[in-house]
């Protein structure tokens, strides 16, 4: 069985057919997937969600795009959502230099926030990082103290700074992008990456793995990702699957039923 763990699935996207989908996961080899916020909205979303299906894991945070709609009152609201049974992480969270819809210094603010949050719960973190390497990096290793843990989040960084991550305790997740002919750098990541820090996702509704590019990405499509990083590796694809499940449950503090 395999485990998504980062998937939007209250996007809009999936209105026509959210209920039969996330109904369909398990008998399709899809055990479990974690469900992250990006705003309030989406917070609120993905907690209905977990309550509603014994498959869906939720997160709350507020993503960078929507870290200049955050004021003071916010983090005390995710913060009343940590108490919720399966509200398993603070995410998704971090920086977003490349389409810079909030504020550098507010999405910086904002994500250091969130972060002192997730020690103060004793949750893990889920980090979205783009065109944002090293401050991204650089953040996170000053929030350090021995409590912080979480994933990078569709890593699309080296191979030098992902096994940096991992010396401080974070695991590595890789996404659809893997599956590209061009993505040289992810698939040595892939095939670099210690595989008991190593977690796959979809990020659905986005970055729909091969052969499927181009169509709207859902969790069933992880195993293309788990397929790919199995054979990059040189592993059976059940070795591949066992490992990523075992990662996710851990970091994610999941018991089976």
């Amino acid at each position: 069985m395999l485990i998504d763990s980062h998937a939007h699935l209250d996007d809009d996207r999936f209105d026509k057919d959210r209920d039969r989908l996330i109904k369909s996961l398990k008998e399709s080899g899809i055990d479990l997937v974690i469900n992250p916020g990006s705003d309030l909205g989406s917070s609120i979303k993905s907690v209905s969600l977990s309550e509603q299906y014994d498959n869906i894991y939720a997160a709350v945070g507020i993503h960078p795009h929507s870290a200049k709609e955050m004021d003071d009152s916010t983090i005390e609201v995710l913060k009343s959502f940590t108490n919720r049974d399966k509200v398993v992480a603070i995410g998704e969270i971090g920086l977003d230099y490349y389409y810079d819809n909030s504020p550098r210094e507010i999405q910086r603010q904002r994500f250091i926030e969130q972060l002192e949050l997730a020690k103060e719960v004793d949750l893990p973190v889920i980090i979205h990082t783009r065109e944002a390497a090293q401050e991204t990096f650089d953040i996170l290793k000053a929030a350090q103290d021995g409590s912080l843990r979480g994933v990078l989040h569709c890593y699309s960084g080296s191979v030098e700074m992902a096994l940096e991550y991992i010396k401080m305790g974070f695991y590595i997740s890789l996404g659809g992008p893997v599956t590209f002919k061009k993505s040289k750098v992810s698939k040595e990541v892939a095939k670099m990456v210690p595989v008991d820090r190593l977690l796959i996702e979809t990020d659905s509704p986005y970055l729909t793995p091969e052969p499927y590019r181009g169509k709207r990405n859902e969790p069933l499509l992880v195993r293309y990702v788990a397929g790919t990083i199995a054979e990059l590796r040189g592993i059976p694809f059940e070795e591949l699957a066992k490992y990523t499940s075992e990662n996710a449950k851990k970091l994610f503090e999941i018991i089976d039923n």
